[in-house]
């Protein structure tokens, strides 16, 4: 038993757990404003929590003022008289509300209705009498309703069903789907995902456009005939009967089949359907429609689409006509490797048809940066360059088509960092380039219907958001929130350090965050823990304070007592073509991990706090492939890792993570790409997790990865969680102590508080949605 002088102090994990993404908003306030659009985009209201608790805001940018939506406390007063539960003004027991009466222009509502206590109430705003009311039908997260709220398609079986407006009932659109060829439907890994079972949901939503008359819908058949299928087996059914096994459809790279679109136009009023006169469209990973790779024209008089060739190499943009299914390729643009749409795989496509059909506002990286050209629908070929330089557009944000303005980000025009994002214009003749948001931050950017204005939050990731409602010319129209981090301090964090090294190349500049462990003694020496993401679909480290998806994890580290690095190498996305291109044709160091050694040596080389006798590594999906891969390819530096759902093997992952960045089978080595292959290499402490039920990334591949280091009779740590899916939803508690207690025993060399256990982890539908695309 270890003494407790060999153990971590409690405080150490109670820190750390604060710190996790579901509880680190309790220690931010006023950091984020989610606009709940009203009159159009005119004005909005959002819910920010404050020093004095919840509070409703409403918001109108022309008139400039920011005010609460309502006296909460009257409010608060009033609901408790009519429903007898007690209320109070700082937790109001809603979190949404609905604002009637106002017109446009400025008047005043005059009543919030919301949901409480199980009753819809609706509440004067002027005398604040609170009563019990009939409320709409709650939305049905499993219906794609029409814009006007008249109609609403679902799935029934494998074919699509509309309910009817003024309650005529429902009816089919479709009735010869199957199993194989099923309408609306995304692929099997998440279309019917083991995530949305323990949601309680049986499936995802339907793939639906609505035209924008409310009238017609764009789906499309999906086409699973001879894809590959993968089994897993759910151990512990929650009926408590015997174990099943699930088979999903999830082609490989090489394989012949793979999941296909078939596009169909389907108009609800008279059941007319249209299928498209075209070959079907790959989609290994998304339906194009939840991509956002199809969409109506505003007049519905065409569908826009885009296509990518099997090796990515060739995109096009091809236009559907909804009456005749005719189908015509609008323009296409072939490179040497992949040619996108966006910086990132599942970025909003840089995209826009303008000029009624004539114009196409075109991204390429066919300069060697990512820029926006004017293109002739016609030809395809390019009328002019809108914009240009050593930078990259990250996303088009706003076309002003009257004023022939582009609105967007760009990345690059930052010198301090080349990833912090400006917001941006320039005239779509190539001229009038101006940065709106001249200054050194990172902005980002939410516009409302209509484009009036924007909605700003600039930070840096030491520096916290400031908030504000801004016009198209950069002027502050409204202040909206400041961040109070007073708690995030209290914690003993400290802002992260954004580095800048040198690449193994010798000559390339790369960039990361360092975090200092807490109560940081420069005197001490520190063990180190490198949090990679080993894809080249999206990059490591957030320019913003909010450390993103991936970097919640590096702050909680910090606080066990490490020094934490997470770095964007070579071959992740974000700046130049030939600096995302590093990765192609080799996936094996997607994650630029000669560059993290690199980075490692030479920014120790300035911190003798940093123990580089002593270097860890974690990392999930991606990241977990990539944790594995240094500790077997550099144990000269790495020494202790922890892969959870790691892509071990590219030959055997989704096609579509795979060939677009490794490159067709017969041309690239994925055998290199392989951390099976290398698994005699193993000479430090390894620690594999993996879910039962992952079905984004098998558990076959960790296992596959196990069976190789037995044979290679190599000592390491295997968790395996039996009914848990690729982000262990429901078991994250588990898994992040399990985590935690190895790097501590491995690195720190103590061992863990005695019988510590974090608290479950509630649903986080935000991070749930970034999961689902």
């Amino acid at each position: 038993m270890a003494s407790e002088s060999n153990r971590l102090a409690v405080r150490a994990y109670e820190t750390a757990e604060k710190l996790l993404r579901h509880n680190r908003a309790n220690l931010v306030k006023r950091s984020k404003v989610t606009p709940r659009w009203l009159d159009g985009g005119e004005r909005f209201w959002y819910a920010v929590d404050t020093e004095e608790g919840k509070r409703f805001v409403l918001v109108d940018p022309e008139a400039g003022t920011r005010r609460d939506a309502f006296d909460h406390v009257r409010l608060a007063a009033r609901l408790a008289e009519a429903s007898g539960q007690e209320v109070s003004a700082r937790a109001l027991p809603f979190s949404a509300i609905a604002l009637s009466g106002g017109a446009a222009g400025g008047t005043a509502y005059d009543m919030v209705e919301f949901d409480a206590f199980g009753p819809h109430w609706r509440c004067s705003l002027e005398t604040y009498l609170c009563e019990k009311s009939e409320a709409a039908p709650p939305g049905n997260p499993l219906e794609v309703v029409a814009p006007d709220g008249r109609h609403a398609v679902y799935r029934s079986g494998h074919n699509l069903r509309v309910r009817l407006p003024d309650g005529l009932g429902e009816r089919a659109l479709t009735s010869d789907g199957t199993p194989d060829q099923d309408y609306g439907a995304n692929p099997d890994a998440l279309m019917y995902s083991t995530l949305l079972t323990r949601l309680g949901l049986p499936h995802m939503p339907p793939a639906v456009a609505w035209s924008p008359d409310s009238t017609r819908i764009l789906t499309h058949r999906t086409d699973l005939r001879g894809v590959r299928r993968t089994h897993l087996l759910r151990s512990a059914p929650t009926d408590g009967g015997p174990p099943e096994t699930l088979s999903l459809r999830s082609a490989h790279p090489g394989d012949d089949r793979l999941p296909l679109a078939e596009f169909v136009v389907i108009d609800v009023v008279t059941g007319s359907l249209v299928r498209a006169r075209a070959e079907p469209v790959p989609m290994p990973l998304l339906s194009p429609i939840f991509s956002r790779w199809a969409w109506w024209a505003p007049d519905g008089s065409a569908v826009y689409y885009l296509s990518t060739s099997r090796d990515a190499r060739t995109l096009s943009l091809n236009r559907l006509d909804p009456e005749s299914g005719a189908v015509r390729t609008v323009m296409s643009e072939t490179g040497a490797t992949r040619v996108e749409p966006s910086q990132r795989q599942l970025g909003r496509p840089m995209v826009r048809v303008l000029s009624g059909g004539d114009e196409v506002l075109w991204y390429s990286q066919r300069d060697g940066w990512g820029h926006l050209y004017l293109c002739a629908a016609e030809s395809g070929k390019p009328i002019t360059q809108v914009t240009s330089g050593p930078w990259a557009v990250q996303e088009i944000v706003h076309v002003d088509e009257e004023r022939r303005v582009v609105f967007f980000t760009a990345a690059g025009l930052v010198e301090e960092d080349p990833y912090r994002r400006s917001v941006c214009r320039a005239d779509l003749d190539g001229s009038g380039f101006a940065r709106i948001t001249d200054d050194e931050l990172d902005h980002v950017i939410t516009v409302p219907p209509g484009g009036r204005y924007f909605v700003d939050s600039a930070s840096t990731t030491g520096t916290p958001p400031v908030i504000t409602v801004r016009a198209w010319d950069g002027r502050v129209l409204v202040e909206l929130e400041r961040a109070d981090v007073t708690g995030l301090r209290a914690t003993g964090w400290s802002p992260p350090e954004r580095i800048r090294t040198t690449a193994a190349d010798g000559r390339t500049e790369i960039y990361g965050l360092l975090y200092r462990p807490h109560d940081f003694d420069p005197e001490r020496r520190y063990p180190v823990v490198d949090t990679p993401y080993g894809l080249p679909t999206d990059t490591r480290v957030s320019p913003s304070f909010d450390p993103g998806a991936y970097g919640y994890e590096a702050e909680a580290l910090a606080a066990l007592g490490f020094v934490v690095v997470a770095i964007d190498g070579r071959g992740s996305p974000g700046r130049s073509k030939s600096f995302h291109d590093v990765s192609y044709g080799d996936l094996g160091d997607a994650a630029g991990l000669s560059d993290h050694v690199a980075a490692l040596r030479e920014l120790a080389g300035t911190r003798p706090w940093m123990d580089l006798g002593r270097v860890g590594v974690t990392g999930m999906s991606g990241g977990g492939f990539a944790a594995v891969r240094a500790l077997l390819k550099y144990p000269e530096m790495f020494s202790v890792a922890v892969a959870e759902s790691g892509m071990h093997d590219f030959r055997f992952v989704d096609l579509g993570l795979a060939e677009p960045y490794h490159g067709p089978v017969a041309e690239a080595d994925y055998v290199a790409a392989s951390n099976v292959e290398l698994a005699d290499r193993l000479q430090g402490r390894l620690l594999l997790v993996h879910g039962g039920l992952d079905d984004r990334v098998s558990p076959h591949l960790t296992l596959r990865l196990a069976e190789r280091l037995i044979r290679a009779d190599k000592d390491f740590d295997l968790l395996i969680v039996p009914d848990a899916d690729h982000i262990y939803c429901g078991y994250e508690h588990h898994v992040t102590r399990r985590r935690w207690d190895f790097l501590v025993r491995h690195l720190l060399g103590v061992e863990p508080p005695a019988g510590y256990r974090l608290s479950p982890v509630p649903i986080d539908m935000e991070a749930l949605a970034g999961f689902f695309g």
